[in-house]
């Protein structure tokens, strides 16, 4: 698969990779010999001759600006970027049985999510993209959900972010064609578990859909509404950022792609 693919010597910029579908990517990354650059508020515990750590706030665009050039510094330029950082906290729109209560979705954690998954992914794209055209070449890759298409209850803020994300896709392929970038997306369904799903997040999904959490971790499990019956693993999404990275795609861009087993809304 590496001589197919032929990423090897490549240097990807990876935000949110130390942990979930982001150290999936980053981990494929490392397999293909691709340098990566892993950008993330939270460090990294593995190590490889091929990895740089940079600390990232990604809402601030200085730190971007200062972690995009130590990447350039330490591997000399960028060939791709996987936007890949962002965060999901479950809200109701209004909760009728608790005005303002923990689960009714904030201003505090609607910016917050606007800020990492919107800001954010601009911030990174608009820097790397500084390095990307005038070499005349590169790729980008956006990490939007199944979400941003098709809409979640009890995750509206999310998945209008993610919408946001998948029209940055379409109109930065239009506007970086000319400097021979590509822009895709990859819009992942329900996954394996990981770290990112915690008690915290899983009592507040609970609550806006009416679950138990127990209910609604015995929901993980029923795969009848995707047509494969079975979850996602992260190696798939890592498999299809490493394609849309390499020159096998090279007639791709502009489109967001679901990882999801066949699922839809039918």
């Amino acid at each position: 698969m590496s001589e197919w693919l032929n990423l090897d010597g490549k240097v990807v910029v990876v935000t949110g990779g130390s942990s979930g579908i982001g150290k999936a990517v980053v981990d494929g990354l490392l397999e293909l010999n691709v340098k990566v650059a892993n950008f993330d508020i939270n460090p990294s515990n593995e190590t490889h001759e091929n990895l740089f750590f940079a600390k990232t706030d990604v809402t601030s665009h200085q730190n971007v600006k200062d972690s995009v050039k130590a990447a350039v510094e330490h591997f000399g330029t960028i060939d791709g970027l996987v936007n890949n950082a962002g965060i999901n906290i479950p809200g109701l729109l209004v909760d009728t049985q608790e005005e303002g209560g923990q689960f009714e979705v904030s201003e505090a954690t609607f910016d917050k999510m606007t800020s990492i998954n919107f800001k954010g992914l601009f911030f990174v794209t608009q820097e790397v993209a500084r390095v990307l055209a005038p070499k005349k070449e590169g790729v980008i890759v956006n990490m939007s959900s199944e979400s941003g298409i098709e809409g979640s209850e009890g995750q509206s803020p999310y998945a209008a972010t993610k919408a946001a994300v998948n029209s940055l896709t379409r109109s930065w392929s239009k506007e970086l064609a000319k400097h021979n970038i590509r822009v895709v997306g990859v819009a992942p369904g329900i996954m394996e578990e990981t770290g990112l799903r915690t008690l915290a997040y899983e009592s507040a999904l609970a609550y806006t859909r009416g679950k138990t959490v127990e209910e609604l971790r015995a929901g993980y499990s029923n795969t009848s509404a995707i047509p494969l019956g079975r979850s996602g693993k992260l190696s798939e999404v890592a498999d299809l950022v490493a394609y849309y990275l390499s020159n096998r795609s090279s007639y791709i861009t502009g489109i967001t792609t679901n990882v999801s087993g066949g699922k839809t809304r039918g």
